[in-house]
């Protein structure tokens, strides 16, 4: 993994979750303009993402020879592979189960189980598998974090609740967590390792695309415009940042960084398209976006180990 300082790292983990918070919009525009389902969109997505990687990593390949491939033993390129193949299929399954969610319990029910869900699943998991510890302050942090999630992300009023869109939510976060902490445990090239998932993830959702109308009903320049930004912007960009910042970064702070993504979404659906934006939304932002710095400021001084 490209090593980098905990500073550093978190700046990248905090650009990529900022990055994502505009997916959605652009998301939006293609099912708007296009008249795609969520589950195409998503295909698109990687492999755009995809396409976006692949002249990179054919340069980096050309810089670095190819030396290195010839050093690496058989078993180690088995088990690389091998974590990026169930790395892509997580993210696939994150995406799928997600948009089931959304379809039973709403787009606030989903949104806040899913991204709350997901750093309490990290935090457990990081700290039988990882050794991670966040104490008394991490902890507190997380907890306003996710109370001020839940007043954003809420803020429309009530909501309903359904058995199985809160299953759906849950396989989303667990499926989330899983790439996570497969990309903070074990060494990788984080290009090599984010091209890998989108191709598998892409693999995974096509049948599925397909299904449901792969091509858009309408102006295909604008499609393609919009799903150029989306594969590179809020996918290829954010995720190969984030899987470099995890190199210095613990799981479970990476995770609740990682919450301020429905602020970035919020604010643009208020820049963007004249969303209104209460009190107990502004609240929220301004809860977890004060929990995310405590955070991040007790990761500068406790930094975590670094993994290989």
């Amino acid at each position: 993994m490209t090593h980098v300082s905990v500073r550093r790292g978190l700046l990248y983990v905090s650009i990529a979750a900022t990055a994502w918070g505009t997916g959605g919009a652009a998301g939006a525009l293609l099912r708007l303009s296009g008249g795609l389902d969520p589950v195409s969109i998503s295909f698109w997505r990687f492999a755009a993402g995809a396409a976006t990687l692949l002249p990179i990593l054919h340069f980096i390949g050309r810089i670095r020879g190819r030396s290195q491939d010839r050093d690496r033993g058989h078993a180690r390129e088995s088990r690389r592979y091998g974590r990026i193949a169930a790395t892509g299929v997580a993210m696939a399954i994150c995406q799928t189960a997600y948009f089931a969610a959304v379809a039973s319990s709403g787009l606030a029910v989903a949104t806040v189980v899913t991204i709350g869900a997901t750093p309490v699943f990290v935090a457990a998991a990081a700290r039988l598998l990882l050794g991670e510890r966040l104490g008394a302050a991490g902890l507190g942090s997380a907890a306003v974090a996710l109370a001020g999630l839940a007043m954003l992300v809420l803020d429309g009023g009530p909501a309903s609740f359904s058995a199985a869109g809160t299953g759906w939510a849950l396989l989303s976060a667990v499926a989330y967590a899983g790439v996570t902490l497969l990309n903070r445990a074990f060494s990788a090239e984080p290009y090599a390792a984010t091209f890998g998932g989108f191709a598998v993830g892409g693999l995974c959702l096509l049948p599925l695309a397909l299904s449901g109308g792969l091509l858009p009903d309408g102006d295909p320049l604008f499609f393609w415009a919009a799903v150029a930004y989306l594969g590179v912007v809020p996918t290829a960009l954010a995720y190969v940042l984030f899987f470099t910042g995890l190199g210095s970064v613990r799981a479970t702070t990476a995770s609740v960084i990682s919450l301020v993504e429905p602020v970035g979404a919020a604010a643009i659906g208020i820049l963007a398209f004249g969303e209104r934006f209460t009190a107990q939304g502004v609240a929220g932002a301004a809860l977890l976006l004060a929990a995310v710095a405590l955070l991040a400021l007790r990761e500068r001084r406790e930094p975590a180990p670094v993994t290989g």
